[in-house]
């Protein structure tokens, strides 16, 4: 399996779980929350296959760090601008988009072990 088929799988099932958060929760609480998935889907998606991308080369620390600083830049004019403008609740919608960006580094990392290690090797 490739880099990019491996990051894409990881993907889905994680776009594939916060859709089931969504469909489970009241209807009060779905809108919110599914802007909060889509968002963090949206953001982070593009960004952890760019450092994914970049492993082994010179540029991935600022690659990576670019990346950080966008990820919390969307978070925070989420919660002080973008929502309270739109008037939506930011608790279900920022709780929901954290939740997407914390589980997709969680793949980008174990996707970028697997490439990376020597398991294959063997």
């Amino acid at each position: 399996m490739t880099l990019a088929h491996r990051y894409l799988a990881g993907v889905a099932i994680v776009a594939a779980g916060g859709a089931g958060v969504v469909l489970a929760l009241p209807p009060a609480d779905r809108l919110e929350t599914g802007w909060g998935v889509l968002a963090g889907l949206m953001v982070q998606a593009p960004l952890g296959w760019w450092a994914l991308r970049s492993l082994g080369t010179e540029r991935f620390m600022l690659v990576w760090g670019l990346g950080m600083l966008l990820r919390f830049a969307v978070v925070a004019v989420a919660g002080l601008a973008v929502l309270p403008g739109l008037g939506l609740r930011p608790g279900p919608t920022l709780l929901a988009m954290v939740g997407i960006l914390v589980a997709l580094l969680l793949v980008e990392g174990t996707t970028a072990v697997r490439e990376h290690s020597r398991e294959d090797e063997r």
